[in-house]
């Protein structure tokens, strides 16, 4: 069985203010055309199909001539919600687009009731796991915790249960929305940390002959089963190395992977992240490849330049940001400030505050629990938020 894979769509998404549902419109017309082009068995969306709980009109037009387009090709869809999407909003309708082979699954307690489809070789069981927001769905799947581990691990048992309960024949195939350990993130994915933590191992996925991740925006595996197809589109800088591509799998009948393709999604424009001062910027003809690209430029001039962006807007006119990191000496105490603060996530950046304000008396272990209970209840609420919307 030829299976496409896909997911992060983030239909209705600007790149820094620029639109972007020509490019996604664009893409979507590429999906479709592989679809036939290439004889696909089923299509698999691992959820984000939108930026936002509630999508603008157009992105909510674009899903509607798709859906209708993948209808129309006759092959099954599989699609899940993500940590982006509503999944209350996604889901209407979902019982009358089943007829025409699209299959939604944006509801908890259908985790285990699967997509089944067959070809010479069999039966294909077809799990949708929508994503799962821990504090809202550790009751439901009865999970031990509300961790994403846990609420994962809980609804991967119940796959198991129905999988055990089929033919030994039957080859089985999850969708997923969660941050898997040993994926390399981006800058454009929200986060979904809970209690400190955001990734699941892999193990949690044993038993199952795929799993299409969503979620991580950039193409990968993290086992040669477990894989992440990546977004169609660059939704940050952070992603001006990564080729966009959709998986196409191929399942033998033993449930092994007997081939693999990435195919490559179409580029509206590349990125470019250039660095340096503000005149070998403009100068450097080893740049000029850049000209037409979609560019961060990063400024290393000690004293910041007058009008950095017009001059730099006249030999690359798609600039779109534009970030100052003046060079300065090892002992400059900015610089030392801004070396702590790279990379670190928002429960560090607080506890660094907390030692900065004791004299270097960083939180107790209880003052630390805490800390991330306030940030994991505000993440949760904005959740909540969106779910009611």
């Amino acid at each position: 069985m030829k299976l496409l894979h896909t997911s992060d769509w983030h239909l209705g998404r600007s790149f820094h203010r620029v639109p972007l549902l020509d490019a996604q419109a664009a893409f979507l017309d590429h999906l479709v055309a592989t679809v036939e082009a290439r004889e696909v068995d089923a299509v698999l969306v691992s959820g984000d199909v939108y930026d936002r709980a509630v999508p603008p009109l157009a992105a909510v037009e674009l899903f509607d001539r798709a859906l209708h387009r993948l209808a129309a090709v006759g092959v099954p869809t599989v699609m899940i919600s993500g940590n982006h999407d509503s999944a209350r909003r996604l889901g209407v309708g979902a019982g009358l687009f089943e007829r025409s082979g699209i299959h939604l699954r944006t509801d908890p307690e259908g985790c285990a009731t699967p997509v089944v489809l067959n070809d010479a070789h069999g039966d294909v069981a077809l799990y949708g796991l929508p994503y799962l927001e821990p504090a809202l769905v550790k009751d439901t799947l009865r999970a031990a915790t509300a961790g994403h581990e846990a609420v994962l691990t809980a609804a991967m048992d119940k796959v198991r249960a129905d999988l055990a309960a089929r033919p030994a024949t039957t080859r089985s195939v999850v969708l997923a929305h969660a941050f898997v350990a040993g994926g390399e993130p981006s800058d454009s994915e929200r986060d979904i940390t809970v209690g400190g933590v955001s990734a699941v191992p892999a193990g949690v996925f044993d038993g199952v002959d795929y799993v299409a991740l969503g979620h991580l925006h950039g193409s990968q595996r993290v086992t040669e089963r477990v894989r992440y197809s990546g977004s169609p589109l660059a939704y940050s800088f952070s992603e001006a190395d990564h080729r966009k591509t959709m998986w196409l799998i191929e399942l033998d009948g033993s449930g092994a992977i007997s081939a693999d393709e990435r195919v490559d999604c179409p580029v509206e424009r590349p990125l470019a992240r250039l660095r340096g001062r503000l005149d070998t910027l403009l100068e450097d003809p080893a740049l000029e490849r850049h000209e037409h690209a979609w560019v961060e430029a990063t400024l290393t001039d000690p004293v910041r330049p007058a009008d950095p962006m017009a001059r730099l807007a006249a030999r690359f006119p798609h600039t779109l940001n534009l970030v100052f990191d003046p060079e300065r000496p090892p002992e400059d105490p900015l610089a030392s400030y801004a070396q702590r603060l790279r990379g670190r996530d928002d429960h560090q950046i607080a506890e660094d505050f907390v030692a900065h304000v004791r004299g270097g008396s960083g939180p107790s272990d209880p003052e630390r629990t805490v800390l991330r209970a306030a940030f994991d209840d505000v993440r949760v609420d904005e959740s909540v938020r969106e779910v009611s919307r």
